[in-house]
């Protein structure tokens, strides 16, 4: 059985440091690293509103923040920022930008700025591209929120034509540009490493998965159903399954809502996950412990946990 990836998430930590310290993030990305995580994630809003807690905030503050279940005033800082101030103290483990909200940027400017990011990372750089779910989010800054997966689908093939031509030219129904040049591109000539998830293996998801993706993040466990449709498209495109880097996580139960959990507990989910093809697995710290100085022998107890796995 292979050894399992471990991923940090960053993101939604706040019972661990306020979120105007983001120096901390900067500062537990290299920590993880010397600790032998695969890689970091971070997640993004540009704004909330009030759908942001239309299902009720959840109950503990450790939790996930799930659409329509967080405080309107949840920090999100801005994850591409982030990742540089990382990249500039870490040498090996992955910046993984979960839920780059695309639909809200011109795919341009947000192909200058990941491109960026991915050379100066040198390669590092791990993209997963979401419509996400708040309309008012949408709303707020101008852009259609019934559109958005057409939106993101042009945005795909405008960032991939881009990073492999120059000068570049595309007539879309949403963006329009001749003979452009995006230089200097990503650090590798076919652009950049892209993931893409979401709570159902649907069409959308599994035709940009098949076209542009090197790995499967859902949100949740995927079905055995799900597993199959992706297994099949990607078989009818001509690639493997295989290919596609796996992405789970581990099981979290917390005793009450004030209650932190159990690492051993929830680790305890990766082998049954592992055999169904899973490599890497997301931890979000402030699930299981309570103080930030506890944050490197925590590191440290999960690789070694995944090491025994191995």
């Amino acid at each position: 059985m292979p050894t399992p990836r471990m991923l940090m998430i960053l993101s939604e930590n706040w019972t661990l440091t306020d979120g105007r310290n983001l120096g901390d993030l900067v500062t537990w990305a290299r920590i993880a690293e010397d600790a032998g995580f695969d890689s970091v994630m971070i997640s993004e809003h540009v704004v909330l509103g009030p759908d942001a807690s239309d299902q009720g905030v959840m109950g503990n503050p450790r939790d996930y923040a799930m659409p329509g279940n967080q405080d309107p005033l949840m920090p999100w800082p801005n994850s591409l920022m982030l990742f540089s101030a990382m990249a500039s103290v870490t040498s090996r483990v992955r910046l993984v930008a979960a839920a780059v909200l695309a639909p809200l940027r011109h795919p341009l400017m947000l192909a200058r700025e990941l491109g960026t990011l991915d050379l100066l990372s040198e390669g590092r750089l791990v993209v997963q591209p979401n419509v996400s779910w708040s309309k008012d989010e949408y709303a707020a800054l101008g852009v259609p929120f019934r559109e958005r997966g057409r939106i993101l689908d042009e945005q795909l093939e405008v960032m991939d034509l881009v990073f492999q031509q120059s000068p570049a030219t595309h007539h879309g129904h949403y963006f329009d540009f001749e003979d452009i040049y995006l230089e200097p591109k990503a650090f590798r000539p076919e652009g950049l490493r892209m993931w893409f998830g979401g709570q159902k293996a649907h069409g959308a998801v599994v035709e940009r998965l098949v076209r542009y993706g090197h790995g499967f993040h859902p949100l949740g466990r995927p079905s055995a159903e799900d597993l199959r449709v992706i297994r099949d498209a990607m078989a009818a495109a001509g690639r493997d399954i295989a290919d596609l880097e796996m992405v789970g996580g581990v099981s979290v139960r917390f005793p009450d809502d004030r209650t932190r959990a159990d690492i051993a507990e929830s680790m305890d989910s990766i082998p049954a996950q592992l055999e169904q093809g899973f490599t890497t697995f997301c931890v979000k710290p402030s699930m299981f412990i309570d103080a930030a100085a506890e944050m490197e022998s925590f590191c440290r107890e999960v690789v070694k946990r995944a090491e025994a796995m191995g």
